[in-house]
């Protein structure tokens, strides 16, 4: 396995409401990166998370935990969620699925 794909943990932090306008500001977003091996998720992987085969699910495995707090992954242009993780002594798995 090779961890050379850089994958980034997003927070969103969500705009501030503006009584004058009521509109809400822009969101900001804040990114930590780090370098995991990225697949595309198997079958029985897919079957055994969603019960089903489901397009655009990738497998994202990590060398150490990611300790903080984040809402979304963004590998590429390409945003996921996390549908499934699970920790190991040392590494982490995420099984994720692209945020339409």
């Amino acid at each position: 396995m090779r961890f050379d794909t850089p994958v980034y943990f997003q927070k969103v932090v969500p705009g501030e409401y503006d009584v004058s306008t009521g509109n809400y500001g822009k969101a900001s977003v804040t990114e930590e990166k780090m370098y995991a091996d990225v697949t595309d998720a198997g079958t029985d992987t897919l079957n055994f998370v969603y019960g089903e085969v489901k397009q655009g699910a990738r497998v994202i495995r990590l060398q150490r935990w990611y300790g903080g707090v984040f809402d979304r992954i963004r590998i590429g242009d390409r945003v996921y969620r996390v549908d499934f993780s699970r920790k190991f002594r040392v590494k982490q798995v995420f099984v994720v699925s692209e945020v339409q």
